[in-house]
C-alpha cells in the first residue's frame, strides 16, 4: 500500500486538500486499490480557510516518514493563519525529512512556500501563486528558488509544485500517476469523469 500524508495547516484551503483525498481515495476505491492517505497536523482540531473544522487523523510527533511514500501540501489563507502554522519548525522539519528521504512531495498553490523555506527547493525549479503582482512567486524567489513564472505546474526530481488552486486535480493526477502508473492514472481520471 503507498501511503500519502496530508499535511494541514490552520487556515487551509479545502478545495486544495480534498483533491488529494478525493483522487487517491478513488483510486483506493476503484483504481488499483494501493493507495491510501491519511492527514496531520501541528494539532488534531484545525479550521480552514473559510471557517469549519476538521479533525486530523494525526500529529506530527506522531508521524514516521518511513511509514509513507508521499507528502502532500495545500495552500492556504495568510489572514486565516496559514503561514503561523506553514512556517513552524514542525513543519519545515517534516517536510526536509520527505526530501532527504527522496519521497515524493506534492504540493498545490502557496503550498509551497513551507517547501521553499524548509531549504530544500535552493537552486531548484518551482511555482506558487501567480496573480496579485506575482507577490508569492517573489517570496518563493527569496528562498533562492528558481521560479518559472509562467508553468502551471512544475516538477523537480520529487517535488511538485503548482501556481494556482485550478491547478489542484491536477496536482494530485500527478501524484497518482508517479504512485502507480500513466494507465492508472488514466484509469481513475475516467472514472472520475476527466477524460472521455
Amino acid at each position: 500500500m503507498k501511503k500519502v500524508l496530508l499535511l494541514l495547516a490552520d487556515g487551509f484551503e479545502a478545495v486544495e486538500a480534498s483533491v488529494f483525498t478525493d483522487v487517491i481515495g478513488w483510486n483506493k476505491a476503484e483504481g488499483d486499490g494501493s493507495t491510501d492517505l491519511v492527514t496531520v497536523g501541528k494539532r488534531k482540531k484545525l479550521k480552514c480557510t473559510f471557517g469549519f473544522t476538521v479533525i486530523c487523523d494525526y500529529t506530527i510527533d506522531q508521524i514516521n516518514v518511513d511509514d509513507f511514500d508521499a507528502l502532500a501540501i495545500p495552500g492556504g489563507f495568510e489572514d486565516a493563519g496559514f503561514y503561523k502554522d506553514a512556517y513552524s519548525k514542525a513543519f519545515l522539519n517534516l517536510i526536509r525529512s520527505f526530501d532527504q528521504a527522496r519521497k515524493i512531495i506534492a504540493s498545490v498553490c502557496v503550498g509551497a512556500l513551507p517547501i521553499g523555506k524548509s531549504g530544500v527547493l535552493a537552486g531548484r525549479n518551482a511555482t506558487t501563486y501567480h496573480l496579485s503582482s506575482g507577490a508569492r512567486q517573489k517570496q518563493l524567489a527569496e528562498f533562492k528558488v528558481n521560479v518559472l513564472a509562467n508553468e502551471p505546474i512544475v516538477i523537480d526530481r520529487n517535488i511538485i509544485t503548482s501556481y494556482n488552486p485550478s491547478t489542484a486535480f491536477d496536482v494530485a493526477f500527478t501524484l497518482l500517476e508517479m504512485l502507480t502508473s500513466k494507465e492508472n492514472c488514466y484509469h481513475v481520471k475516467h472514472l472520475m469523469g476527466f477524460s472521455s
